[in-house]
């Protein structure tokens, strides 16, 4: 299967936003109404939408209850949920509003045992584990901070633990246009190899999704793109066409 697309809708104060690298003071409101781009996203064939709770993120628990709920009420598709997701019963309660599967990532490198109850609780579709690097070591607390734990290292402890589903964000590429994450994403594909892969940040044009898709990786599952088809830098038809010519060949 092509590798798939995935748009991102990254919610703060009830609105579709972006942020730059994840600095909270260089934001664009792109959609006052998420649950309506969430609509859109569906009509042109994405298979599963990407939410962030940029604001649970900040807060260490789930802030954009209402819009989640608006969001997934809104399609038929599914949705996963990442931002904030510290314990078991704010998983409870996001699955409670319509998502399909939650994210950990600050619990995750934290407290690697939670992520192994959220595994046993809910199963292994239903947990995705977030690591974001910045310089090839985890960033936690909606990249507020650096911890001394590697990506790579913590990404086969969470397989150890029945990981199925690693979402990888390279922070330095996020937003900014500079292409994907080639070298790291490759890397750690190599290095789980039976876990599937999300690459997330640094999409800016259809051949990106395409570089991607010609690693030929059969655990790369798909990347999230978000600020490049908000700015109209590219169309998720272009996306999900490069990503399928790369597979072919």
């Amino acid at each position: 299967m092509a590798m798939q697309i995935f748009p991102a809708i990254d919610m703060r104060g009830g609105r579709c936003v972006r942020l730059f690298q994840g600095d909270y003071n260089k934001e664009t409101v792109y959609n006052a109404d998420p649950a309506s781009q969430a609509v859109e996203w569906e009509k042109l064939g994405a298979p599963l939408i990407h939410l962030v709770d940029l604001d649970g993120a900040k807060e260490g628990h789930p802030v954009n209850c209402e819009c989640i709920e608006k969001i997934c009420k809104s399609v038929k598709i599914p949705c996963e949920i990442g931002g904030g997701i510290r314990t078991l019963e704010d998983a409870e309660k996001l699955f409670s509003l319509g998502v399909a599967r939650v994210i950990l990532g600050t619990a995750a490198c934290e407290n690697p045992d939670l992520a192994k109850a959220f595994i046993e609780k809910f199963g292994a579709e239903k947990v995705v584990i977030g690591i974001d690097a910045r310089d090839g070591f985890v960033a936690v607390r909606g990249w507020l901070e650096t911890s001394k734990v590697s990506a790579l290292d913590l990404a086969e402890k969470m397989v150890s633990i029945g990981v199925k589903r690693i979402i990888f964000t390279d922070i330095s590429t996020d937003g900014a246009f500079t292409g994907p994450s080639i070298g790291p994403t490759s890397l750690l594909c190599k290095k789980v190899p039976g876990c599937k892969i999300i690459a997330s940040g640094g999409v800016s044009k259809a051949e990106d999704a395409g570089s991607l898709a010609s690693l030929g990786f059969d655990n790369l599952e798909g990347v999230i793109v978000g600020k490049a088809l908000y700015d109209g830098r590219t169309t998720y038809q272009a996306l999900a066409l490069a990503a399928e010519k790369a597979a072919a060949n």
